[in-house]
């Protein structure tokens, strides 16, 4: 195990809860705080039923500290570098969107325009749109590429296509031999279609390991290959998460984030009947991150049964928004529509740039005011400005305040939702780890396909499909 970093508390992200709260925004819309301290032993014993589990089947919680893995992956990465102009991640869901975000958040944003120095590209094709996939093809040379091949069970019909191809045009442009150096594969260790076809080809590979749902799946070797390839700081960001595991372990309800966080979603949808949590970036670097949020919530917590088998319903939707981009489309709806929403503003203290404004045309008063501040003060405002928005129009709301936009920092955030959302599960009576609505229309697509074994819901599909339809 790594050992806990030593990290101050200015190191450390804050969550602010003040605007959920009757104080700021009124008792019709707001909590009190006693109706979160009432989750205390509530929530107590949700983090120790998720604890449990940590050496069993939630293999991800100690993920952090795989100082083995961190070190192989390194390795690899080191092995390689100088050899690829671009890295191509081929997988979908949490084997994408991990990558994505981190790549989005710690990476410059125009990495993929200009890399540094023996860095490359990074493309995730998570989609099988021909468009996308056929556009890829015709713009980007195979020659060129490191393909990191990301399925667990070697099944997923997405990416496995995507394989199929890939492997059949660098087979034609270098040959045989060669094209087994463009190829690295993250999959089961002993389970699934990929490990024999690892073993026969002898392709570089990483495992997932046994516990580590896709969406949970960001800091193992689905997440961390890439990033390694890329020049992302791996140490960093498995320290980052190894410190919010060792702040959120045991500590009781209010001075633990996790349990605070899942407290107020849960009683923002079961008490005050806010249905609808939006995560807004006020970091241009973060707004992957939230979409890798809205995975993780809607997949864990969005379930048609209890786990007792009754009906529920359960869940939240969850909406990723950009700040200040949004402000000019959405927040409209957020301070004046429905009141069927609570909002998650993620803001960094320390911004890696200071862009100043010049002063111009300043008889024109619209302008005057601008010149001379700087573009950090006006993106301060900006925030501010819709945080107060929301707050004056009584619409809940929480602030992640990062101190920088770090490996670090991005590794504390990762690793505190995916705990909150597992306490989540224990709140709302659900299983916070399996995914029964995907699998049912990967059914689909497998019997639609013609796969061997799904040929009675193919004939089930003909038949539901054969009656009139009705069109416009």
């Amino acid at each position: 195990m790594l050992p806990f970093p030593q990290v101050t508390p200015l190191d450390r992200l804050t969550l602010d809860f003040t605007n959920v709260l009757s104080d700021a925004i009124g008792p019709e819309h707001g909590l009190e705080l006693a109706d979160i301290e009432a989750l205390s032993d509530r929530s107590a014993a949700a983090l120790a039923a998720v604890q449990a589990r940590r050496d069993q089947d939630l293999r991800w919680l100690d993920l952090p500290h795989q100082s083995g893995v961190q070190q192989d992956v390194m390795d690899y990465a080191a092995s390689v570098q100088g050899q690829f102009e671009n890295v191509v991640v081929l997988g979908i869901g949490g084997s994408a969107l991990g990558n994505r975000a981190l790549h989005r958040a710690l990476s410059s944003p125009f990495h993929d325009i200009r890399p540094p120095a023996g860095m490359p590209r990074l493309y995730v094709l998570d989609n099988v749109d021909p468009d996308l996939v056929g556009e890829f093809l015709d713009t980007v040379d195979p020659k060129t590429c490191l393909f990191n091949v990301i399925s667990k069970s070697g099944s997923t019909a997405e990416t496995m296509s995507q394989f199929l191809v890939l492997r059949e045009r660098l087979i034609a442009a270098l040959g045989e031999e060669e094209h087994r150096r463009h190829m690295v594969v993250t999959t089961d260790a002993e389970k699934g279609v990929l490990r024999p076809i690892v073993e026969s080809e002898g392709y570089q590979s990483f495992i997932v390991p046994d516990g580590v749902g896709g969406r949970f799946s960001v800091l193992s070797p689905v997440g961390l290959v890439s990033s390694a390839l890329i020049g992302i700081d791996v140490p960093g960001l498995l320290a980052g998460a190894a410190d919010m595991d060792e702040r959120c372990r045991e500590a009781p309800l209010m001075e633990n984030p996790a349990l605070v966080y899942a407290a107020i979603q849960f009683l923002m949808q079961e008490k005050r009947g806010n249905p609808m949590s939006v995560t807004f970036s006020y970091s241009q670097r973060l707004a992957c991150v939230g979409d890798w949020y809205a995975q993780l919530l809607a997949e864990s917590i969005g379930k048609r049964l209890s786990r007792d088998g009754a009906e529920v319903f359960a869940g939240p939707t969850p909406v990723s928004a950009i700040g200040v981009t949004d402000q000019h489309s959405q927040v409209q709806l957020y301070v004046e529509g429905p009141h069927d929403k609570w909002f998650t503003l993620l803001s960094v203290d320390r911004p890696d740039h200071t862009v100043e404004i010049p002063k111009a045309f300043e008889e024109h008063d619209a302008l005057a005011y601008l010149g001379g501040r700087t573009m950090n003060e006006l993106f301060a405002a900006e925030r501010d400005g819709t945080r107060i928005a929301l707050t004056d129009a009584q619409r809940p709301n929480v602030t992640v305040s990062f101190p920088a936009v770090t490996a670090h920092h991005v590794g504390q955030y990762l690793y505190l939702m995916e705990l909150a959302v597992a306490v989540m599960g224990e709140h709302y009576g659900v299983d916070a780890f399996d995914q029964p609505g995907v699998e049912a229309g990967k059914v689909a697509a497998y019997a639609l396909m013609g796969r061997s074994g799904y040929e009675e819901r193919r004939a089930e599909i003909e038949r539901s499909l054969s009656g009139p339809r009705r069109t416009v």
